[in-house]
């Protein structure tokens, strides 16, 4: 289950399908094919997210289906 202190790279790892997601609510979690680093959370909020738009984010991301 992902959490709003998942590390990126951790969230990458468990749900990869993740990156196209947070890419297009504008949070970037990988560079040049790497993972940046810092939690969900850190990420979301340093984008202007508030506490409870970062909710629905990890509520959306949980339901995403495995690819």
């Amino acid at each position: 289950m992902i959490r709003p202190d998942i590390d990126v790279e951790e969230l990458i790892e468990v749900k990869p399908e993740a990156v196209d997601y947070l890419r297009k609510k504008g949070i970037v979690c990988v560079l040049c094919g790497e993972p940046v680093w810092g939690t969900l959370e850190e990420l979301a909020t340093e984008k202007g997210f508030s506490k409870s738009e970062i909710d629905q984010i990890i509520n959306e991301l949980n339901a995403l289906p495995l690819k």
